[in-house]
């Protein structure tokens, strides 16, 4: 039975004597969970046993001569995604699961407000799952330096603006209307039209802003293909073949063929995933969405067990 399968039967299925133990091992086998823990008095090994008094069920158990006749308890969330979480495991899978599916449905439909608490609980459960995959982004950038471009892949460049979006131009200005960085995207492109995206928030799309950015993640002799902003005419003499289109005129250079609808329709997808995930509050939260789509581009779409896949590793290596 595959993971996303085993995963649906686990979180969808109504709660039962064996239902949290079969969720427990579910976790444990995929290293969500502890598998062993030592007594942090006697040094000696905790047993997971059944507890009423417990939200989950099941708790580490240490009945060691040390300590004097008393039991001495462990969560079975010690050290995990979990743990100084109310928010039951089977619900914390949920939230999960849908996280994988791409949060097409609004995050309050996913957990029941009677068990949950409140959206606040939403927003710490999205904090820990989006601090996952920025820490994935940035062991991947450690381990290859995040480089696009080459022989058999063009870059497309383009800045933009994440503001605030008001719902029929009524309501407060909020913070981030005020924002003045800007998000630059390089889109490495390949045949058959996969896409790596790279996202940065810069203070300012001048040259001394941008060209930094370029020559670290744009491999020297790439293509690139970029509008005629002025900050990027230097990039012929860094070693780039450059491309430009001229948008005053025309999307599509009749020339060279040169345009940059990959990145102006990219554009869109991610501004309407930040938008509805109300991401764009802060320059903080802003980076943090970004590196998400990043997660999801660069990794999550390429893990052979898919998104799920890919986040359950990731929350693994976070919290081994």
């Amino acid at each position: 039975m595959g993971n996303l399968t085993r995963l649906k039967k686990l979180i969808n299925e109504e709660i039962s004597k064996r239902g949290p133990l079969k969720l427990i091992k579910y976790l444990q086998r995929k290293k969500l969970l502890k598998r062993k823990i030592k007594c942090k008095v006697c040094q000696q090994k905790m047993e997971l046993k059944k507890r009423v008094n417990n939200g989950d069920q099941y708790a580490w158990i240490c009945r060691g001569a040390a300590h004097g006749g008393h039991v001495k308890q462990t969560s079975v969330r010690h050290k995990s995604l979990f743990s100084r979480s109310k928010v039951s495991l089977q619900r914390w899978m949920q939230f999960i699961y849908r996280f994988s599916q791409g949060l097409r449905l609004r995050q309050i439909d996913m957990i029941d407000d009677t068990i949950a608490g409140s959206t606040t609980t939403l927003s710490k459960m999205s904090k820990k799952i989006r601090r996952v995959c920025v820490a994935a982004v940035q062991r991947l950038r450690r381990r290859t330096g995040q480089q696009i471009g080459g022989q058999r892949e063009f870059v497309v460049i383009d800045e933009s603006h994440f503001r605030h979006k008001r719902k029929y131009g009524r309501g407060r200005m909020a913070g981030g209307w005020k924002r003045r960085k800007w998000v630059f995207g390089m889109l490495g492109i390949k045949h058959r039209g996969k896409t790596r995206p790279i996202l940065r928030l810069v203070e300012k799309r001048s040259r001394r802003h941008l060209v930094p950015v370029i020559t670290l993640h744009v491999r020297i002799g790439s293509s690139v293909i970029s509008d005629e902003w002025r900050a990027y005419r230097v990039l012929p003499n860094l070693g780039y073949e450059h491309h430009t289109v001229n948008h005053s005129r025309w999307y599509v250079d009749p020339r060279t063929g040169a345009h940059t609808q990959h990145l102006e329709r990219a554009w869109r997808s991610y501004k309407e995933q930040i938008w509805r995930l109300r991401g764009n509050r802060n320059d903080r939260l802003l980076s943090e969405h970004l590196t998400v789509i990043e997660w999801n581009e660069w990794l999550a779409k390429k893990h052979k067990n898919g998104t799920l896949g890919r986040l359950i590793y990731d929350i693994s290596k976070k919290y081994r």
